[in-house]
């Protein structure tokens, strides 16, 4: 592959693809600092999020989460090790439930919790004591020789899109172009509801009359499964729909057209993809249902092994 610019654009391993990949060291120091969120059955019935004043005078936040569940989080811990096997330990456990149990009537109890989920932040390392102090801000930093070389320091997901057309700009510049904005206007993937209603501006509003227009087009929808269509996907609900039968429900909710779906244009590959990765649904189904999606997936890419290999000419046992 020919490339006339390279961007390191790896967040936490991003110190460390220099060194294996280019073998050099790092010009700015990252702290990695994970940050961790439990899943417990809901503490209030409102559509409402709390921001909760912690203890220690950090922030932790209670947000509905999937109709029957809250979502806690978050902590802020440093993290030494490979970012991709960060797990919530027992005291950031205990740490949340104690800090949200400080505020609400029911108690929150580790032994309730559903589910966890933990992220390395790559935080630019200020030399704060503190890892919640630490900046969230983000640095790009451009080395033109050999070749250009455009890495990526710091940053989150709440300022993804600025930081991406930042970047862009300034590798263009670097290759003699001149960067036209365009993302003022561009919409995330089902963002743009414009085939289905006139948007009004107001996501709230918008995407309610969305999931009556899905409604009104395919009566046959259950309602739950609309709404929750209408929320996971958007516009991209089309692909789903090509299908025409929604086909066997593999498991409560989930029919064979939204796994074709998710295999072809999304890559899920196995049940963690489509249960936990893609869609919440892992939350909702049983260990029965959840090993039904497992099989039929493990089903399906064996099929397509099978016809890979025959049209290379290659029996399989």
């Amino acid at each position: 592959v020919a490339a006339r610019a390279l961007v390191n654009a790896t967040g936490p391993w991003a110190a460390a693809w220099l060194r294996t990949a280019l073998g050099r060291g790092a010009p700015k120091p990252l702290r990695l600092v994970k940050g961790s969120h439990i899943v417990v059955p809901r503490l209030f019935t409102h559509d409402r999020a709390y921001i909760l004043q912690g203890a220690d005078r950090r922030i932790v936040f209670a947000i509905p989460y999937e109709g029957e569940f809250t979502l806690i989080g978050t902590t802020d811990v440093d993290f030494d090790g490979d970012p991709g096997a960060a797990r919530t330990d027992a005291a950031e456990i205990a740490y949340l439930c104690a800090q949200a149990g400080r505020y609400f009537r029911q108690p929150v109890d580790p032994a309730r919790v559903v589910q966890t989920y933990a992220g390395v932040r790559p935080l630019l390392d200020d030399d704060a004591g503190d890892p919640s102090a630490v900046t969230r801000d983000y640095l790009l930093e451009l080395e033109p020789d050999p070749a250009p070389l455009l890495s990526v320091w710091g940053g989150k997901i709440t300022t993804f899109r600025k930081l991406a057309e930042q970047a862009a700009d300034l590798i263009e510049r670097h290759l003699g172009r001149r960067p036209r904005p365009w993302t003022a206007d561009a919409t995330l993937p089902g963002g743009d509801l414009r085939g289905w209603i006139a948007p009004s501006g107001r996501p709230d509003v918008d995407i309610a009359r969305f999931e009556q227009a899905l409604r009104a087009r395919r009566p046959e929808l259950p309602p739950a499964l609309a709404r929750r269509w209408a929320r996971c996907y958007g516009a991209r609900v089309e692909h789903i729909l090509t299908a025409g039968a929604l086909g066997r429900a593999v498991a409560p909710g989930l029919h064979e057209a939204e796994l074709d779906y998710l295999c072809t244009h999304e890559w899920a590959h196995d049940a963690d993809d489509v249960l936990w990765r893609r869609t919440k649904l892992g939350l909702h189904l049983d260990a029965d249902a959840r090993a039904a999606v497992a099989r039929w997936l493990a089903a399906r890419h064996a099929g397509e092994v099978r016809s890979c290999a025959k049209q290379a000419g290659v029996e399989l046992d």
